[in-house]
């Protein structure tokens, strides 16, 4: 007879969602255009924002996006397309 092994169990499928934080910075001619807005609108993500600074000259905005990785990428793609320049921003985590 076979001896019979403990299969370890596998982990539960993640749902592929993620939450990323970018700092935009708009051109003076998109100020005025709602564009985060629209980009809820165009993609399924769901924003949050995070810290804005907004002058005649320059919008700065710290974004929060949560959703699928592909999606995240497409609505990043769609900022960068528009003239928005997209960075990062970089958390430092400690892990226990």
């Amino acid at each position: 007879m076979p001896s019979a092994k403990k299969s370890k169990a596998k982990p539960a499928p993640k749902t592929g969602k993620q939450t990323s934080r970018f700092w935009l910075m708009y051109p003076p001619k998109l100020i005025q255009r709602p564009i985060i807005w629209e980009l809820a609108r165009k993609f399924p993500v769901v924003t949050n924002l995070r810290q804005v600074s907004v002058t005649d000259e320059i919008g700065i905005v710290c974004l929060e996006v949560e959703g699928v990785r592909a999606d995240v990428k497409a609505a990043v793609k769609w900022l960068e397309g528009l003239g928005i320049k997209v960075e990062p921003v970089e958390i430092n985590v400690i892990e226990s």
